[in-house]
């Protein structure tokens, strides 16, 4: 357990909780909440410090006090027996966590190899994190989405947010980090008429929302192109150059939105989805150099290039990199998701305990 560290962590917990009691903060409520997602990230630290530190002092005054009564002797017994596991748990808080945990997050789903069924089964995919998202409490926003003939979705970007400051820094990220990649479904397609099994893919990928604090983009960099909206018919939709398309030059990223009745309003959900991948980039270059291993959460939206495999006929859901299997595909679908991203977290948890910084992904 690194002394150096905890001293520094528990200063910067008590920097925070100053910061919060002043009420000149909250007049930004931006700053106050990017404060009080950190300061909630040290509450458990700093509880399993205080808890390790009254332990330590109450085996002393047991130890002193059975030197003169041997019937203390249990109790100081009792008291080192704990030790352990509390030092455990602080030694486990002290392995750097991943420093997006505690942020919102922007879900983008694509269709792939497969046709109008691949649509089909992005937009259950919608569902799935929409329904999981409403059991957790938490706020989704469809930012812009292109849907298919039959109902599906051909592409889509969800807004998932908590409310309010998360409880120990575990935002929706520490969540759905897990989802981005390749998902494959095995089943029969309403456009199969002969009741044959088919396999198709859909992308996912999962962004941590970015705060202008966490990227600077020069408004030089931009190219920004409006065009007609391609979506079903409505007011203003089809009949207004209302959509937009930005570039950044320097990365060549390209996003656009059209969902929005005004231009202004695309441009800013647009401007959303740009500071996340922009955000995600950097992130991957700084992974990148640490670890050449690194893999990107979604090269190609191929079927062989997945994560995981939901299969209907068995009503099966598999998650390929940990190897977790379970027989209740209609529950996951419907949003009970916590089963495979428990496994997923802790085969994580076990994983950086052992010193790797990264759960396998394949």
């Amino acid at each position: 357990m690194s002394s150096e560290r905890l001293a520094g962590l528990l200063d910067e917990y008590a920097q925070l909780e100053k910061r919060l009691a002043d009420p000149a903060i909250h007049a930004d409520q931006a700053t106050a909440r990017r404060v009080g997602r950190r300061y909630a990230e040290l509450v458990p630290l700093h509880k399993a410090a205080d808890e390790l530190e009254q332990a330590r002092a109450d085996l002393a005054a047991a130890r002193e006090l059975a030197a003169e009564d041997p019937s203390f002797a249990g109790e100081a017994e009792s008291i080192a027996e704990s030790l352990p596991v509390l030092e455990e748990r602080l030694a486990e808080l002290l392995i750097p966590r991943d420093p997006h945990d505690a942020k919102d997050v922007i879900v983008e789903i694509k269709a792939g190899e497969g046709g109008e069924e691949s649509a089909l089964f992005a937009g259950d995919l919608l569902r799935m994190y929409t329904r999981y998202a409403e059991r957790h409490g938490w706020v989704t926003e469809v930012i812009d989405a292109q849907d298919s003939d039959l109902g599906g979705v051909k592409d889509v970007s969800l807004s998932i947010k908590t409310k309010g400051v998360p409880e120990g820094g575990n935002g929706v990220w520490s969540r759905l980090k897990w989802e981005g990649g390749v998902h494959r479904v095995q089943r029969v397609p309403v456009t199969e008429s002969q009741g044959r099994i088919h396999t198709s893919a859909a992308g996912v990928l999962v962004l941590p929302e970015a705060e202008d604090v966490d990227v600077t983009i020069d408004q030089n960099d931009l190219r920004i192109d409006v065009f007609r909206s391609s979506g079903p018919g409505g007011q203003s939709v089809n009949t207004t150059d209302s959509a937009v398309r930005i570039t950044h030059l320097p990365t060549g990223i390209v996003v656009s939105c059209q969902n929005e009745k005004s231009q202004l309003q695309n441009r800013e959900q647009a401007m959303r989805i740009l500071r996340a991948r922009l955000l995600a980039a950097a992130q991957e270059q700084a992974d990148a150099a640490a670890s050449d291993a690194r893999k990107a959460q979604v090269r190609t939206v191929d079927r062989s290039e997945r994560i995981r495999t939901y299969n209907f006929p068995q009503n099966r859901i598999t998650d390929h990199r940990i190897g977790y299997t379970a027989y209740n595909l209609d529950l996951a679908l419907g949003g009970e998701l916590d089963g495979v991203l428990d496994a997923l977290t802790e085969a994580d948890r076990a994983a950086r305990l052992a010193g790797d910084t990264e759960l396998t992904r394949r």
